[in-house]
C-alpha cells in the first residue's frame, strides 16, 4: 500500500483535466557562487513568498487567515482554518522579522498570535483545536501532537521575536500538557491523537492507515524542533531532560543504523510497521537533529549526531536525488516508489545539504544543494502568480493545485530561504 507521509496530497493538488494558461517557466539565471545563492534566497524570500502571503492570505472580513488559497492566490473564503496553517504563518513571519525588521512581517505574526489564542486555544482542557471553520468556530475538537508541536514551535519563534512573556506562558503550558498527556513512560516517545479533554485514541491518525501504528517518525520531528525552539528562550531543567530524551530517540528509536534512513511509523514499542522510506524527511531530520544537538549544548552527544547527520545527508545524496538536482519523494528497499517533486522536499534538500557540506567541508554536497535550489527556481517559482508550485511544473500545472491549504504554508520554503542567508554568511 502506497504510503503518504507528510500530507495528505489531495488536500494540496487535485488530479484534473482541467488546465490553467501560465506562460512557459523560464530557466533562471544559475547559481554559481554563495553571494549569488544568498541573494537569490532573500530575493525569493522578500520579492516572492512573503509578499505572495501578505497580499492573498489575511481574512479581513472574519479574522485571521484563509484556509486555503487557489494558484492564482484567490482565497476559498468557506474553506476551514487550519492549526498547522495558521502556527506556520506565526512562524514565518515571525523569524522573518528577526531577519529584517519590516513592521508588516511582525503584524503579520502578531494577527496569527492573536488567532492562535482567541480561537485555536481550548480554554477548557487545554491545547489547542485540530481545525476551525471560516468563521473561527471548532469542527475538529481534537488533539494531535503534530499540531501541538507546532504551536510550541511558533510560540517560541514568537518570543524570540517580540520577547512577549504570555506567548512563553501558552508555549510552557503546551509542552507540560504534552508531558503529561502524551509522554509513553514504559516506551519512550509520544502517543499522537487525542479526544479534545486530552483522551487518548488507540491509533495515530496521521499515521494515514498503517494498522497498528500508535507513533509516527513525522510529529516526533516536529516535537523536535519545538523542543529546540522552546529551550532557546525556556532553558528549563525538565525541558532539557525531555529535549535530551528525543535527540536520543531519534538516535536509537527511529534512525535505522544499517540504512540510515528514518523508519516512518511504530507500535507502542518501537517496532516499525513499514519499510517505506521518505527522502524529504531524512534530509530534513539530519539538519534539524544537528541542530537540536548544538542548541542542547552536549558536546558528546552532538559530535554523535553530527556523524549520523551526515550519513543521513550521504544515504539521500546517493539514492534520493535524480539527475536534475530534484529530490525524489519516496523509496523502499528494491528501489524509488514515488517519483513525485514535492515543493517541501525540495526546500529541506537544499538546507539538509548546506549543513552536510558545513559539517565535512565536502563542496559536493553544496554542489547538490545548488543543484536542488535551481530545480526549484526552474521548476516550482510561479514567476505569473507567486509563490512556488506544490509540486514541479513541466508545462501547465493543474488549476486544481492550491498555494496555500490546511498544509501548504510559507514556512517550508520561507524557512529555507532564511537558512540559506544565515548558513552561507557564516
Amino acid at each position: 500500500m502506497k504510503i503518504r507521509i507528510a500530507v495528505m496530497i489531495a488536500t494540496i493538488i487535485v488530479a484534473s483535466p482541467v488546465y490553467i494558461a501560465f506562460a512557459e517557466t523560464k530557466p533562471s539565471k544559475p547559481v554559481s557562487s554563495n553571494k549569488d545563492f544568498i541573494q537569490s534566497a532573500r530575493d525569493q524570500l522578500q520579492n516572492n513568498i512573503l509578499p505572495f502571503w501578505l497580499d492573498h492570505a489575511v481574512d479581513n472580513e472574519r479574522g485571521g487567515f484563509y484556509g486555503r488559497l487557489a494558484i492564482d492566490g484567490k482565497p476559498q473564503p468557506d474553506a476551514p482554518k487550519g492549526l498547522v496553517l495558521n502556527t506556520r504563518i506565526l512562524w514565518t513571519f515571525s523569524a522573518a522579522w528577526r531577519f529584517d525588521r519590516r513592521s508588516e512581517y511582525l503584524d503579520t505574526a502578531r494577527r496569527a498570535y492573536d488567532c492562535f489564542v482567541e480561537r485555536f486555544w481550548d480554554t477548557r482542557h487545554g491545547g489547542a483545536y485540530w481545525m476551525l471553520d471560516c468563521n473561527g468556530k471548532p469542527i475538529d475538537d481534537g488533539k494531535e501532537l503534530y499540531g501541538q508541536a507546532f504551536a510550541i514551535y511558533a510560540l517560541a519563534e514568537y518570543c524570540r521575536a517580540n520577547r512577549n512573556p504570555l506567548a512563553l506562558d501558552k508555549a510552557v503550558e503546551l509542552y507540560h500538557l504534552i508531558e503529561s498527556k502524551a509522554y509513553d513512560p514504559p516506551n519512550q516517545g509520544y502517543r499522537e491523537t487525542f479526544s479534545r479533554d486530552w483522551t487518548c485514541a488507540p491509533a495515530a491518525r496521521l499515521a494515514f492507515g498503517e494498522k497498528g501504528a500508535t507513533k509516527t517518525m513525522n510529529a516526533h520531528l516536529h516535537l523536535l524542533e519545538a523542543y529546540t525552539n522552546l529551550y532557546r528562550v525556556w532553558p528549563d531543567p525538565a525541558l532539557k531532560t525531555s529535549f535530551r530524551e528525543l535527540i536520543i530517540v531519534f538516535r536509537d528509536r527511529i534512525l535505522d543504523p544499517h540504512t540510515h534512513h528514518f523508519r516512518l511509523f511504530f507500535d507502542d514499542a518501537w517496532h516499525a510497521t513499514s519499510d517505506t522510506v521518505s527522502f524529504g524527511h531524512d534530509i530534513e531530520g539530519a539538519w534539524l537533529l544537528t541542530e537540536a544537538a548544538e542548541v542542547l549544548g552536549d558536546e558528546k552527544l552532538t559530535e554523535e549526531i553530527e556523524e549520523l547527520s551526515v550519513k543521513m545527508a550521504e544515504a539521500c545524496y546517493h539514492e534520493g536525488l535524480d539527475t536534475d538536482g530534484s529530490l525524489f519523494y519516496e523509496g523502499e528497499p528494491h528501489g524509488i516508489t514515488d517519483r513525485q517533486k514535492s515543493w517541501w522536499a525540495q526546500a529541506e534538500t537544499v538546507v539538509g545539504f548546506i549543513n552536510a557540506w558545513q559539517l565535512t567541508k565536502d563542496r559536493k554536497y553544496l554542489t547538490a544543494a545548488r543543484n536542488t535550489w535551481q530545480f526549484i527556481l526552474n521548476r516550482h517559482v510561479d514567476q505569473l502568480h507567486g509563490e512556488w508550485f506544490s509540486n514541479a511544473v513541466y508545462g501547465d500545472p493543474p488549476a486544481a493545485a492550491q498555494k496555500g491549504s490546511e498544509w501548504k504554508a510559507p514556512y517550508h520554503n520561507g524557512r529555507a530561504c532564511l537558512e540559506i542567508m544565515h548558513r552561507l554568511r557564516e
